[in-house]
């Protein structure tokens, strides 16, 4: 015979169930979580593409994208328990990446230009198979776009700033995304430390003011395209571009190995594109404080 269920379970099952809710709503648990899904996914598709033409490359780029936006919006639906407003923008979306990719055109096209005027940078073009140059760029840039502005703006950005509020959401993530950055290739701590502000408290002041993922992914995508095909290495990445770049001026002006990301002329402009976010992000209410529970 079946034992009836007593007060005493039902209340010690409702007890246990409570914890466990509990325990995958703590935001460092939903980020995890949803940081290690997205990594699992990215490292799949990686794996996926090895082997395809550069075109089948971008479109499972898509595809693996896609599937890291569902484990996002999951973690975040039924472990955070928390609505996704970043990502139900419907049409929204499309003026938002395409508004965040002129941003990133515009503060990459701006910093090499005063680096060139400064002597710091020549450009022959390269007369290599356009197609063969541009794709692979492409797959490359999207990749970064989604599976790091997922994680650190979209997770970690959030999480923290359940916890601490916006400013140290700011600081930290801007920490954070420098310090991963200093395995890559030239990387040095001058350059770890101008990537944490340039592309950290930039996308962060980014996500701030636009408060969706799709914005600062068209400005992250477009950046990393835009050096790329200028032939600039990505964060110590070398590129094979459209262009062959001649280094002629010190490493403090051009970025020396590591790339644009490491001169001092995008951290400057980055701050002056930055500063205007921030402040249009507090006039908007989008600015939380210390234990003050975002929506």
């Amino acid at each position: 015979m079946r034992k009836k269920k007593t007060p005493d379970n039902e209340a010690f099952n409702g007890k246990r169930m409570s914890t466990l809710v509990a325990f995958f709503q703590s935001p460092l648990i939903w980020m995890l979580v949803g940081v290690l899904g997205i990594i699992l996914v990215n490292m799949t598709f990686s794996l996926l593409s090895k082997d395809l033409n550069a075109r089948g490359s971008v479109i499972l780029t898509l595809v693996g994208s896609a599937v890291a936006i569902v484990i996002y919006w999951l973690a975040m639906k039924f472990l955070a328990r928390r609505p996704v407003p970043e990502l139900l923008l419907q049409r929204r979306a499309v003026s938002e990446v395409i508004f965040g990719a002129v941003v990133g055109l515009i503060f990459i096209i701006v910093s090499t230009a005063l680096i060139v005027l400064f002597d710091g940078y020549s450009f022959k073009w390269a007369n290599e198979n356009t197609s063969s140059v541009v794709w692979p760029i492409i797959t490359t840039s999207l990749g970064a776009a989604f599976i790091e502005e997922l994680i650190f703006r979209g997770l970690a950005f959030q999480a923290i700033e359940k916890m601490g509020g916006s400013w140290i959401a700011l600081t930290l993530t801007s920490l954070f995304f420098g310090v991963a950055h200093l395995g890559n290739p030239e990387a040095t701590i001058w350059g770890g430390l101008s990537i944490a502000i340039e592309a950290g408290v930039l996308l962060g002041a980014a996500f701030l003011w636009r408060r969706n993922v799709w914005f600062i992914i068209g400005l992250h995508f477009f950046w990393n395209t835009t050096e790329g095909l200028l032939g600039i290495p990505v964060s110590g990445h070398p590129s094979p571009g459209l262009f062959t770049v001649e280094v002629t001026g010190p490493a403090l002006l051009t970025g020396g190995k590591f790339g644009l990301e490491a001169s001092i002329i995008p951290v400057i402009i980055s701050l002056l594109i930055a500063i205007p976010m921030l402040i249009f992000a507090r006039r908007k209410g989008h600015l939380i404080s210390f234990r003050q529970d975002p929506k």
